[in-house]
């Protein structure tokens, strides 16, 4: 056993562990966990603890349904909210076949796959996220209602906001399991909220990000509260987002710099993700709620970037130094981070190797510029789960991302759900009964 690993098991023994949880995330996004004892964890490091994944979408069919969780050593954390007495440990864990191979359907291999290409090219991608929720108030029995836990707006203090000490406390929690949040705040709806991230490698902004969600449901339920990532709960007001910020570093220089004689891999690499966006819509939008929000309330509708404005899909936000990056605004928290990260991170490499020019920057606020976006031909994004999962079952880049059994058992759920969307007498009352208690 490596270092890690050993540093790890004294730990675990020092600080009288008593509960492991060893995490994972399914096809769609979802965490799952399989607990063990402590006395356990030598053997899970070294052939890994079976799961049944018949049970897991897109995982595998009753007849060939062995998998093994080996846990990552390196993404150890503690539960807070636990007794210091009784702690409980968590990690990340990679996905095997019986014979030690790597399953590669697991959707944080590719992710690995993803930061190997890029490795492999002399770069290192960062990503930090900004995610959204809504606080919604809960009934007599605990259930969630649709009624916001307050009506403040963008930026609103107590007594008005109500969430600051429940923000407070998702903060806290983060950075006692070493997730560093950078900033939080009142989002726009009544009830919405927001946490930033700061930067890190893509695999830990992936495994971060849903810890983030655990943590947030978590908080808030202990708190009498029902927290929502669902991309639109409200019809008539903001959607919640997961804003992904991007940068790029080579032999040590961001090349986000955008100054005079910046980089042109970066612009490339911007222009790659232009060019595949619109393919790989599905992924980063994967609900029918979803399209709902694009389009408004400083959501994206079009495929167009420019500096600060934020009605573009990207943008180049206000920073200096290693804060230099580029934010991508269309995804919602709805996804699987290991698959957006994942194909957002091919689609730049992309760029670079063809060596893509970035077009022109668009500085017109789109959502009041409809002469404008027809008279400069401006590609939309899909405008629903349909036209979103048209384009990505014709798309080659998709295709050479992804393997065929992780494009067939997602494709294959997701036209389940559009059709039950399109079925539906009230769609957006399905949404709700589908999704809301699960995102």
């Amino acid at each position: 056993m490596n270092d890690t690993i050993s540093e790890v098991l004294q730990f675990a023994k020092e600080n009288d562990v008593k509960f492991i949880h060893l995490a994972f995330c399914d096809l769609f996004g979802t965490q799952k966990s399989i607990s063990i004892m402590p006395g356990e964890l030598p053997r899970a490091f070294q052939y890994g603890i079976s799961f049944d994944a018949s049970a897991i979408q897109g995982f595998g069919t009753v007849e060939c349904s062995d998998l093994f969780l080996l846990p990552d050593s390196s993404s150890v954390s503690i539960l807070p909210w636990r007794s210091p007495y009784e702690q409980v440990m968590k990690m990340y864990c990679d996905i095997k076949r019986p014979d030690g191979s790597d399953f590669t359907a697991d959707s944080r291999y590719l992710l690995k796959q993803a930061v190997k290409r890029c490795a492999d090219l002399g770069y290192i991608c960062k990503i930090g996220t900004e995610g959204e929720f809504y606080l919604f108030q809960t009934d007599a029995e605990g259930n969630p209602t649709t009624i916001p836990y307050d009506q403040a707006g963008y930026g609103d203090t107590p007594p008005l906001d109500k969430g600051e000490n429940l923000r407070r406390e998702i903060c806290l929690t983060l950075e006692d399991m070493d997730i560093r949040p950078e900033t939080s705040h009142h989002e726009r709806g009544p009830g919405q909220n927001e946490v930033d991230f700061r930067y890190s490698d893509a695999l830990s902004a992936a495994d971060n990000f849903l810890s983030f969600k655990s943590v947030v449901k978590s908080v808030a339920a202990q708190n009498g509260l029902y927290a929502s990532f669902l991309p639109k709960p409200i019809l008539t007001r903001s959607g919640n987002g997961l804003h992904i910020n991007l940068s790029l570093a080579k032999g040590g220089k961001n090349l986000f710099e955008m100054a005079p004689g910046h980089s042109q891999s970066a612009e490339s690499f911007i222009a790659g993700i232009l060019e595949h966006v619109g393919e790989i819509t599905a992924f980063l939008n994967p609900l029918t709620n979803s399209y709902r929000r694009l389009g408004a309330f400083e959501a994206p509708g079009y495929i167009t970037w420019s500096h600060q404005n934020r009605s573009q899909l990207i943008r180049i936000p206000a920073s200096a130094g290693e804060y230099n990056r580029m934010e991508l605004r269309s995804a919602d928290s709805a996804c699987n981070p290991y698959l957006a990260f994942t194909l957002l991170i091919h689609a730049g490499l992309d760029g670079i190797e063809k060596g893509l020019p970035l077009t022109e920057p668009c500085n017109q606020n789109l959502y009041e510029a409809a002469a404008y976006v027809k008279e400069h031909d401006i590609n939309p994004l899909p405008r629903s789960l349909a036209e979103a999962l048209d384009t990505a079952e014709q798309s080659g880049f998709v295709k050479k991302v992804l393997p065929e059994s992780v494009r067939s058992a997602y494709f294959t759920e997701k036209r389940k759900e559009w059709e039950a969307f399109r079925q539906a007498e009230d769609s957006h009352q399905y949404e709700m009964n589908t999704f809301f208690h699960l995102i």
